[in-house]
């Protein structure tokens, strides 16, 4: 087996951050680290990495158009409530999710991933439907995932583009939005407000326990959401399969040494006292951040029936379909 060379492309958070010091087996690999924004519309507009981080959402829309450049591992680096972080503007009346019912809600991209899990909390949870909002996206077209996959407004809902120079935080200040699903704190090519709205004073969240609703919604229904997984050039995969194991081997690593450094940190709250060893314990047997296929598969499987749901697909597209078959029994 011969060694090759690949570019790589990786958000900076805690799962990815070791990577650049770790080397799949027979693989030499540049990495960059880029911010999901521009990382997800530079692959799907040019292509520019062999590997990269994906929207879940978007990589199955192009899925199913018939768009197959890429192969899926089933490494997901970025996963929360995403839910538990609408923001809210103080005098728009909105006390709980109910309230959200006629309301101006901004996104930076309607299909996006985390849009799409906090549309299907609200509907299946509170009961209150995509339809009932009335929807903002900062985006334009021409940098957004949905240009690259012919993005129209789902049926029934109301949308309408953030004019140029405008931005979901300047909106909120001026009294022009309501809501804002998506708050970014980073600057990059693609977004304009990078988390101006979350630093405002008049801006609250939605839920004011945010880590109680996470854990009444994972009780509920046992889904922590995913946002991102891993893709790969599939004429990459054709010629070498082999790197498939050999790069989820490197993920894993790079997970295990992330999560060896937290227990190193919870072990020191233990001998000071703050925690148990019971509680550390309890932690060193957890994996808060799964990897792999079987596993995750009800998870896969929810976002999928969530896109036809909300009309971003036709038809279910068979999750298993989109990962390299060497990680389904993963």
């Amino acid at each position: 087996m011969s060694r090759i060379s690949i570019s790589a492309c990786l958000s900076r958070n805690a799962m990815t951050s070791p990577l650049s010091s770790l080397q799949p087996e027979g693989i030499d690999w540049t990495v960059s680290y880029v911010h999901p924004s521009e990382m997800f519309w530079r692959q799907l507009k040019f292509g520019d990495f062999d590997v990269s981080e994906m929207s879940l959402a978007t990589l199955l829309i192009g899925w199913a158009q018939g768009k197959r450049d890429w192969v899926a591992l089933p490494v997901f680096t970025t996963r929360r409530f995403f839910h538990t972080t609408i923001m809210v503007r103080r005098g728009a009346g909105i006390l709980k999710p109910a309230d959200l019912r006629g309301k101006r809600v901004g996104v930076p991209e309607y299909q996006q991933t985390s849009a799409l899990w906090s549309r299907a909390v609200l509907q299946h949870d509170f009961g209150v439907h995509p339809s009932e909002m009335r929807w903002f996206m900062e985006r334009p077209p021409e940098r957004s995932h949905g240009g690259t996959t012919g993005f129209q407004a789902p049926k029934g809902v109301e949308f309408r583009h953030v004019q140029p120079g405008e931005t979901l935080a300047s909106l909120m200040r001026r009294g022009e939005l309501d809501a804002s699903f998506v708050h970014l704190t980073e600057t990059n090519l693609i977004d304009r407000s990078t988390g101006a709205a979350g630093r405002q004073a008049d801006v609250v969240p939605l839920f004011a326990d945010p880590e109680a609703e996470g854990r009444r919604y994972l009780d509920a229904h046992g889904l922590l959401p995913i946002n991102h997984c891993v893709v790969v050039r599939r004429e990459l995969v054709e010629r070498h399969p082999w790197i498939v194991l050999n790069l989820y081997s490197a993920f894993e690593a790079a997970k295990r040494a992330t999560l060896s450094s937290a227990l190193d940190l919870l072990g020191l709250y233990a001998t000071a006292g703050v925690l148990s060893p019971g509680e550390v314990a309890r932690a060193r047997l957890a994996d808060p951040v799964p990897y792999g296929f079987a596993s995750e598969l009800p998870v896969l499987d929810a976002a999928a029936d969530y896109l036809v749901e909300q009309g971003l697909m036709q038809e279910k597209v068979d999750v298993k379909e989109i990962f390299a078959e060497q990680t389904l029994s993963l």
